[in-house]
């Protein structure tokens, strides 16, 4: 991190802030709609003077096993800069978000890219229609805004997730940690731990870095 990344933080705790502001008002997708709508960026993702989000990505790309994949989904795609990240490494990706303006945004971002598409849909409500897999699945930075995150919501997600995985398939999952007995911290503890348990997946890497924590967990053939 370098010091201006702190107004990357201070601008993303704004952010969250008015979400819940607007999630109690509204809901949730309407939330994440009328936030996008005041604020066409409103976590500084595309900001390029905060390094923190471009260094995490790439070190979250270098996770990845070195092999092809055909077809990739990135759950909770938010403005694509990850799915654009991710674009030149396989072979068609799918960035998927609950806000339709979000996916407006992306998609118009994402003009350039033939490889990749854009679809409003929800991470509570998968599998996709017409029951396809996938030989990535990312998910990141996305599960601690379920409300309310009990053991049966992650279960379910984590279940979906797994029957969205291509045999062999690999699923990156990331989320905030911090000092380790933070609240957040807490939260992502018990999100990969809700995915470890799975009996199809296994972990095949695990890293801890500033502040974020990343498995890369693999289906059984």
């Amino acid at each position: 991190m370098s010091w201006r990344d702190m107004a990357f933080w201070l601008r993303s705790a704004r952010a969250d802030g008015r979400l819940g502001a607007l999630r109690a008002a509204h809901g949730v997708r309407t939330a994440f709609d009328q936030l996008y709508s005041e604020q066409p960026d409103p976590w500084g993702a595309l900001v390029p003077r905060y390094r923190y989000q471009r260094l995490k990505y790439e070190r979250l790309l270098a996770l990845l096993p070195r092999r092809e994949y055909g077809e990739a989904l990135d759950l909770g795609s938010g403005l694509g800069v990850f799915t654009r990240v991710l674009a030149p490494h396989v072979g068609h990706i799918l960035g998927l978000d609950l806000s339709d303006v979000a996916i407006a945004l992306a998609a118009d971002l994402s003009r350039a890219l033939p490889n990749v598409a854009y679809a409003q849909g929800d991470v509570r409500a998968i599998p996709l229609p017409g029951a396809r897999q996938f030989d990535l699945v990312v998910l990141a930075d996305v599960l601690y805004y379920l409300s309310p995150l009990t053991a049966e919501a992650l279960d379910g997600v984590a279940e979906a997730v797994e029957d969205l995985l291509a045999p062999g398939g690999i699923l990156l999952l990331a989320n905030h940690c911090f000092f380790g007995w933070d609240r957040d911290s807490k939260v992502t503890r018990r999100i990969h731990d809700a995915f470890r348990r799975r009996a199809r997946l296994r972990v095949r890497r695990e890293a801890w870095r500033p502040f974020y924590q990343a498995s890369v967990l693999e289906r059984r053939a």
